[in-house]
């Protein structure tokens, strides 16, 4: 029997680990959980288990999104239905997954002690911008499908065109609060009370109207003329992927890439709503505490797409394309050498090399706003 590399000892003890968390998390839950149990469990020295994971947070985050990322897709929903009845079939898709009886057999999931230290909670918060925004799109989306043919324009609830990220915000912390009570409190939720309320939050007017932050304050953004490393065609196993919509990412395609910690995830929405029509907008992940942060992201983003995936029907789902970066290689390959979980840069990419580049607060809006005055290259609407 052939030898196993470096590589394959290392994925094997990984997965091991992971298998072995999975049975202690389950078994003891995450506070009496122990890394000793854990390493036990898996047959190998404490150190080695330290050696794949930062700590026991870290480990169960990566099992749950490890599980998340997993899990099947629901069955997409049929073209048509108008917002409210989106956000109700989002809400059925999360509240299916919440123990909402007194007889609801214990799962992992995310608990208050794992969130209670700012080092997570900050990223948390963000990363549930980040869903509202992906939702509020998807919404927005679903809007404009209600109305006849022309380009969407804003106008009063329903009307295709009008920001919907409060409405998200507004459904998401609703389904929040059913998700911590259905485990404080058990027998006090009523999934069916709760699905109707995000139903009828589809048709609030909240006058939701995107306002940067810094449009009077951001510079322009500095010209540049460089060659975007990443090859144009790789293959599938050589590009990044999407995590929301699952495919290869090229981050030479025409459009904004933007470099953002996970202090920084709402500046996303600048280069969104900034950027021209036909412009991709991607958004890299990095943090300063990647093996344990990311797999939260991981996390959070499998779960979002998961309850998308019931919700809405494919050519429905936001366009933001969303990539983690866990070596921070795709952010040395934009210029940014150094990352953090404050890191917010962004660049413009046309025919395949940056043409310019913003660091800091607005950069994403610096780098999206001038792109919106370039003509850029459209992408075959095949590869769209």
């Amino acid at each position: 029997m052939s030898r196993l590399t470096r590589a394959e000892t290392q994925q094997r003890n990984r997965a091991g680990v992971l298998s072995a968390a999975r049975a202690e998390f389950a078994t003891r839950g995450y506070r009496e959980a122990t890394v000793d149990g854990i390493a036990e469990r898996a047959g190998l020295t404490r150190g080695a288990v330290y050696s794949n994971f930062p700590g026991k947070r870290a480990l169960y985050f990566a099992v749950l999104a490890d599980d998340a990322e997993h899990a099947p897709d629901l069955p997409h929903p049929a073209p048509g239905r108008t917002p409210g009845e989106a956000l109700g079939a989002y809400a059925r898709a999360t509240m299916a997954r919440l123990p909402v009886t007194t007889d609801a057999p214990p799962a992992l999931d995310l608990v208050p002690e794992v969130l209670d230290d700012d080092r997570v909670r900050r990223p948390y918060a963000q990363l549930l911008k980040l869903q509202a925004i992906l939702l509020g799109l998807a919404l927005e989306q679903a809007g404009a499908r209600q109305a006849p043919g022309g380009r969407p324009r804003a106008g009063p609830a329903g009307a295709p065109g009008q920001r919907r990220v409060r409405v998200a915000e507004a459904a998401l912390t609703t389904l929040q609060g059913a998700s911590v009570l259905a485990r404080t409190s058990p027998g006090f939720v009523e999934p069916f009370h709760v699905v109707a309320t995000c139903e009828h939050l589809g048709d609030l007017d909240l006058d939701d109207r995107w306002q940067p932050l810094y449009a009077d304050y951001v510079p322009p953004p500095r010209p540049a003329d460089e060659p975007w490393p990443q090859p144009a065609t790789g293959g599938a196993d050589a590009a990044p992927r999407d995590a929301v919509h699952g495919a290869p990412v090229d981050l030479r395609a025409d459009g904004v890439v933007a470099v953002l910690g996970l202090h920084r995830l709402a500046a996303i929405e600048d280069a969104v709503r900034a950027a021209p029509p036909g412009a991709h907008v991607t958004a890299i992940l990095v943090s300063g505490t990647p093996g344990e942060l990311m797999p939260l992201a991981r996390l959070m983003l499998a779960e979002f797409r998961r309850c998308l995936s019931a919700a809405f029907p494919r050519r429905a789902w936001p366009g933001l394309r969303i990539v983690y970066d866990e070596s921070g290689a795709l952010a040395a390959a934009a210029g940014v050498d150094a990352v953090s979980d404050a890191t917010e840069s962004a660049v413009r990419v046309v025919s395949g090399r940056i043409t310019a580049r913003a660091e800091g607060y607005g950069a994403c809006l610096a780098v999206a706003g001038a792109a919106g005055a370039v003509a850029f290259r459209h992408r075959d609407a095949r590869g769209a």
